[in-house]
């Protein structure tokens, strides 16, 4: 039996990798789009290529990703991406335990907006990870710089998931969305879409440094809305990568987290690690309070999807049970519980 990947699924197998390990952009987009481009070509004319040693003739396909493919052709893993696995081992050391239980992720994003790959290719590799779900959250509109979803976007979007849920069930994509926190409370978009949509995952983006006691009001107005189920990124803080650092929200926590237990929302236990949000003090508070949480990873690309260790690790640490971790239901639970949270 050859367990050889085809010359496609390699390149895409090492822009997950480099995604993966946290690698610039720029290397992963190169191996991204040259599969992009190979994927439109018929396999007739994929091979007419290999076989006349004109890859590169193809828009997107360069020196490094073309020797890929031809080595690939060859019937072998190439030697690029060989040595990516050689090297490929646990993200952190623990948190396997919760990692096994976890069903799915409620918070991803896709190239409808800050995300960098197509819907099918998140949910696919959603699949090879072992999840049964993954919720599409793309921004908000007000959130331009985030190419955030109008209503006539949003909706574009879910005729999209219904048809990319035919074809993948039974795995199933949640509609959803990260909807932002505006200044006064409110969330924005219509209550009347959030209320068609799977799950709503709330979070503040702008105004970040608000003064406590108005940050606090405009995030529990928000988490009392009936159409908010998880509480995307709390502190709003960056500690690492490319955007630089930025210090946490100020808010009274305990006000906060008990308006996420008084009306059932999930504090989510955010995975990428450049925000790693809430802080371990925060998580041990919101545990103890008796808060459920939503372990994500917040992913903007596919590799990004396989992250959710670096939360497991942080929860285990902080005492939070698996039982109360959401995103551990199976779907039919979890739909029910986001389903008592809409309006009617």
């Amino acid at each position: 039996m050859n367990d050889v990947l085809p010359p496609i699924r390699q390149l895409q197998r090492i822009g997950f990798l480099l995604e993966r390990k946290r690698e610039e952009t720029h290397r992963v987009r190169a191996f991204r789009k040259a599969a992009w481009a190979l994927q439109k070509l018929s396999p007739k004319e994929l091979d007419a290529h290999v076989a006349a040693g004109s890859l590169t003739d193809v828009p997107d396909v360069g020196k490094t990703t073309a020797k890929v493919v031809m080595e690939a052709a060859e019937g072998r893993t190439a030697d690029y991406l060989a040595k990516l696995e050689s090297v490929v081992g646990p993200l952190v050391a623990g948190g396997d335990a919760l990692r096994s239980m976890l069903r799915g992720d409620l918070h991803t994003h896709s190239e409808w907006s800050d995300g960098g790959s197509p819907i099918e290719e998140m949910a696919e590799t959603a699949i090879e990870l072992g999840h049964d779900y993954m919720a599409l959250t793309d921004h908000s509109p007000r959130l331009k710089v985030a190419n955030g979803l109008s209503i006539e976007r949003l909706r574009e979007q879910l005729d999209v998931v219904k048809r990319v849920n035919a074809e993948l069930a039974p795995f199933r994509i949640l509609t959803g969305i990260e909807v932002d926190i505006l200044e006064d409370g409110r969330l924005d978009q219509s209550p009347e879409i959030l209320a068609e949509l799977d799950l709503v995952v709330a979070s503040v983006h702008s105004k970040l440094r608000m003064e406590s006691d108005e940050m606090t009001r405009r995030m529990v107005i928000a988490i009392a809305n009936p159409n908010v189920d998880v509480l995307g990124h709390c502190t709003g803080r960056l500690i690492t990568g490319g955007r630089g650092t930025r210090p946490e929200s100020t808010f009274d926590a305990e006000i906060v987290f008990e308006a996420c237990r008084r009306f059932d929302v999930a504090v989510e236990i955010n995975s990428r690690p450049e925000r790693l949000d809430p802080p371990k003090r925060l998580l041990r508070l919101a545990e103890e309070m008796g808060c459920v949480f939503s372990l994500d990873t917040d992913a903007h690309a596919p590799g990004q999807l396989d992250w959710q260790p670096y939360g497991c690790l942080r929860a285990e640490e902080c005492g939070v049970p698996g039982d109360r971790i959401v995103n551990t239901m199976e779907l039919d639970d979890l739909l029910a519980w986001t389903e008592q949270h809409s309006v009617d």
